[in-house]
């Protein structure tokens, strides 16, 4: 098992080495299906990470909808910074959690890691089905904007009170399921 170690700031903003341990601990894809699907809908705000040509980082927030494959669908003008590194490099990471967890608590979110882009035909027909069953005030005939879909190939799962204190799950991302990849624990 492979070992990393980081410098964090912990309480009292002193340096301490933190050691992140992988561990044997499994889950099963049922499991970590019914959580990923609780975190998402965790909030209808997240954060997504692109990359500029020069691969400067961009981040943006936004509101989004889900399918239950675990992409993530939301509109954007085609002009916007995040939509413009998207048409160069399909690359991008999405983050969700809760903003109104308090720091010393159970802290939970969900990672995604995979490729975005502008989406057409049928595929903009059910991302908009998806957006519109997420927000009932969204206007189908006034929305003059593209729809958006980010496809995980991998999630990393922080669920403290239910994975356990500083446990970190990764899993793979097969069609509409979940495969558990890796357990990993801040030691």
């Amino acid at each position: 098992m492979a070992d990393r170690q980081c410098a964090v700031l912990g309480a009292g903003l002193r340096s301490r080495e933190v050691t992140l341990e992988r561990r044997s601990r499994r889950f099963s894809s049922d499991r970590l299906e019914r959580l990923a699907r609780r975190l998402m809908n965790a909030s209808t705000l997240c954060a997504m990470a692109t990359a500029w040509p020069g691969g400067r980082p961009h981040i943006n927030h936004m509101y989004f909808a889900w399918s239950s494959g675990f992409d993530v669908v939301w509109i954007s003008d085609p002009d916007s910074r995040h939509s413009r590194n998207l048409s160069v490099n399909r690359s991008a990471a999405v983050t969700i959690y809760d903003s109104h967890q308090t720091w010393g608590g159970f802290d939970r979110g969900i990672q995604l890691f995979g490729t975005a882009g502008a989406v057409s035909g049928a595929a903009a027909e059910q991302a908009e089905r998806n957006y519109a069953a997420r927000f009932s005030s969204f206007d189908q005939a006034a929305n003059s904007y593209p729809f958006y879909r980010f496809r995980p190939s991998e999630v990393k799962l922080f669920y403290e009170r239910v994975l356990g204190g500083g446990t970190l799950v990764t899993a793979k991302v097969t069609g509409e399921r979940l495969a558990w990849a890796r357990t990993e624990v801040f030691a």
